[in-house]
């Protein structure tokens, strides 16, 4: 993809892979420019959430970003706090965030996943008002949709390495997998 193409793809919207029901509805900040440019979440190859979704256990193989759909095979979605494409999820605004936030929250409330888990401690804060979130499980709930906060899988975030990223996205699969099943076709 070149250099064009990619700016290209500034402010687009990427469709979300959702349904009613999920197990974990994921939850990104804002799509990239490689995300914009092909249509697919978490689609640029430094991300690590492809990788670290499947050494958690919740996916059978690693799943390529235009596979998302497959997702919902295991009672999996992918939507993000801000709909617009960025290059850097610094490039939002608070304000974005919070709005994000409230069109989150009414998305919870029509699809009714039993997790929310949204991967950026930093965007959750703002989002959802809560300063002093961290990583794990939440007091919060929207209904009675729980949220999980894991770390940003964006190869940008140097703070958490692939190997222990996978194991907070585990303590969310062992927790959603004791809610009610491993999904459709696990």
């Amino acid at each position: 993809m070149t250099p064009e193409e990619l700016e290209a793809a500034r402010d687009r919207t990427i469709e979300d892979v959702v349904a009613g029901g999920l197990r974990v509805l994921f939850c990104g900040i804002n799509p990239g420019l490689m995300s914009g440019a092909t249509g697919h979440h978490f689609a640029r190859p430094g991300n690590r959430f492809w990788p670290v979704l499947h050494a958690s256990g919740f996916t059978p193989r690693q799943l390529k970003p235009s596979e998302q759909r497959e997702l919902l095979r295991y009672g999996l979605g992918i939507t993000n706090v801000a709909a617009r494409t960025t290059a850097r999820a610094d490039e939002l605004t608070d304000e974005e965030l919070r709005d994000g936030g409230r069109r989150l929250e009414e998305k919870v409330r029509r699809y009714e996943p039993k997790w929310l888990a949204v991967v950026g401690v930093t965007a959750y804060r703002v989002a959802f008002g809560d300063r002093q979130a961290r990583i794990g499980p939440q007091e919060r709930t929207i209904g009675t949709t729980r949220i999980w906060v894991l770390p940003n899988p964006s190869g940008l975030n140097a703070h958490w390495s692939a190997t222990a990223m996978a194991e907070e996205f585990g303590r969310l699969r062992e927790a959603a997998d004791a809610d009610g099943g491993a999904g459709q076709d696990t």
